[in-house]
């Protein structure tokens, strides 16, 4: 019997929909759900576990209570050993009671336990203590900080993508890809699972709001790596590409129709499309443009959605993370579900330099959505705006 030990931050990734581009502090994660943000992670992290239930026989759960691990494991069918305790632990809703904040905004998480850093760090320790094989856990940038600084190379860990920007290297693919890894590790085939060193990377969020990119290397945590299951670090843009940016440009200005609704994604590619229109650019937000007028400016998800009412002719135009190949589910979680299925798959261009796709080594684009059914229908080979006049089948994967 091998021990799984399962962490579950659960307002990790609040504030991508609603374009706050990360959800660390209290103060974000209130304005989040002041503007109508959902808890995705543990949601998350039940589709990696319901992955592992081929091998529930063989694996044990070890987490912690409530909607830290304990929900989750017993939603996908496991009898989880729980450690710590919120025993006496007060709400979100009783903390902003108590600072006389209105709580009407906080809703049913209100109910939730008041859990934080501390909290990741200090179950991670205790599943460190307790001997677990692996820890799987669920959040972003931020949670992998916190359980690196509680474990560091001292047990092997995978994430479950959950956050806004994923920059690190310590993630699967999507949430099912991490339960597939886990499963290998633990029972399937250890021996087909290799432990690499990866890179735990975070950004200053407030820099990130301000549209500056401060990213540095906080550590390193021991992850079983399999080929098209396990990401890499984000990779940075390559010099001397202004060139094939401009004409990437200029080809999508080019065959943008009259009337349409454009939404642009996240990245430099897609901003050098805004600065060839004269317009600025929300270097990681979402804008729409429209005529060659700008029609929004770092839009939400909601916002996205009114839009779409009011111009039911719509793109997407997005680009690949370098080093990483997603282009949906990485810090443009404004384009959500609901936004891709109004403007349909055939709305969607993927734009990117012929170097980005080499720096991919042949693995797929990847999309993770968070619904398995979307993420599917999006799979397959799509054409790539490389050049002038140029397009490249490559294949998108889930």
């Amino acid at each position: 019997m091998k021990t799984l030990g399962l962490i579950v931050n659960p307002v990790a990734g609040v504030g991508g929909r609603v374009g706050l581009k990360g959800s660390d502090g209290a103060q974000i994660l209130r304005r989040a759900l002041e503007l109508g943000a959902v808890r995705d992670a543990p949601r998350r992290a039940r589709l990696a576990l319901e992955r592992l239930a081929r091998v529930r026989a063989h694996v044990e759960v070890v987490t912690w209570p409530a909607e830290m691990g304990e929900d989750e494991a017993r939603a996908a069918g496991f009898e989880p050993r729980v450690l710590g305790t919120f025993s006496g632990r007060p709400t979100w809703a009783a903390a902003e009671r108590e600072h006389g904040h209105d709580t009407a905004a906080l809703g049913a998480v209100g109910e939730f336990v008041l859990t934080s850093s501390a909290d990741t760090e200090q179950a991670a320790r205790e599943l460190l203590a307790a001997g677990v094989d692996l820890i799987l856990f669920a959040g972003g940038d931020g949670t992998a900080r916190d359980v690196c600084n509680a474990v560091g190379r001292r047990v092997p860990v995978i994430g479950v993508p959950a956050g806004v920007k994923i920059h690190s290297a310590v993630y699967a693919t999507t949430p099912a890809a991490a339960g597939d890894v886990a499963a290998l590790f633990l029972h399937d085939r250890p021996t087909a699972v290799r432990l690499r060193e990866g890179e735990v990377m975070d950004i200053d969020e407030e820099a990130f709001r301000d549209d500056r990119v401060s990213a540095r290397l906080y550590g390193y945590l021991s992850v079983p790596y399999a080929r098209g299951l396990t990401q890499s670090a984000k990779a940075g843009g390559v010099a001397g590409e202004e060139r094939a940016l401009n004409d990437v440009a200029t080809e999508v200005i080019r065959d943008m129709g009259p009337g349409a609704l454009y939404i642009l994604g996240p990245g430099t590619t897609t901003r050098t499309i805004m600065t060839r229109l004269g317009l600025e650019k929300t270097l990681l937000g979402v804008d729409a443009v429209r005529d060659g007028a700008l029609a929004g400016s770092d839009v939400t998800e909601e916002g996205l959605l009114r839009l779409l009412e009011t111009f039911p002719e719509a793109h997407i135009v997005v680009t690949a993370i370098g080093g990483q190949g997603h282009i949906f589910g990485r810090g443009n979680q404004q384009i959500s579900t609901a936004v891709i299925r109004r403007v349909g798959a055939a709305g969607i261009t993927v734009i990117a330099t012929q170097t980005k796709l080499l720096s991919l080594e042949g693995r797929p684009l990847l999309v993770d959505t968070g619904d398995p059914a979307l993420d599917a229908s999006l799979c397959g080979y799509a054409k790539v705006v490389t050049g002038l006049g140029e397009r490249t089948m490559y294949k998108i994967g889930a």
